[in-house]
């Protein structure tokens, strides 16, 4: 086989396995909202509150596993000590909550920018090998990123 015919052979074999599930930056898609009704849910002993909302969910691979990110908005500036609390893993699924406090003082409603707080924490390559779903609960919603 020539060099030319094995670079091709190498180029088409790497552009194929883009789409698969053994590259790791496949292994999970866009997030999805769900609605729900936080008066349905347990009280945890974590004295911060959910936040509002869930913007966004994102999941990054690492060399060592995955880091998880979400935005939150809140309903004012001022908010800290964010945090995504595991509440659940079964069934290949990971529940976090994301946790807030609230400011200690009065806080303005500038914008929304202005508002929002972001959240990561990270999963091992062990931890990712159990998991399909990650879902991440707010006060007003969900968001669910799935492997692909």
């Amino acid at each position: 086989m020539s060099l030319r015919a094995l670079i091709l052979f190498a180029l088409v074999l790497t552009v194929s396995a883009c789409g698969s599930r053994m590259n790791p930056f496949n292994w999970f898609g866009g997030d999805r909202e769900q609605r729900v009704d936080i008066s349905a849910q347990n009280e945890r002993v974590d004295p911060r509150g959910l936040v509002r909302e869930v913007l966004s969910l994102d999941v990054q691979a690492t060399s060592s596993g995955a880091i998880v990110s979400a935005v939150g908005l809140p309903e004012t500036q001022g908010f800290w000590a964010v945090d995504l609390v595991e509440v659940a893993r079964e069934s290949g699924t990971i529940t976090y909550e994301f946790r807030v406090f609230p400011p200690t003082g009065p806080a303005d409603v500038v914008n929304q920018a202005s508002r929002e707080v972001v959240v990561a924490t990270s999963l091992s390559v062990r931890d990712l090998s159990e998991v399909r779903t990650i879902v991440v609960l707010g006060q007003e919603n969900s968001r669910t990123v799935s492997r692909r």
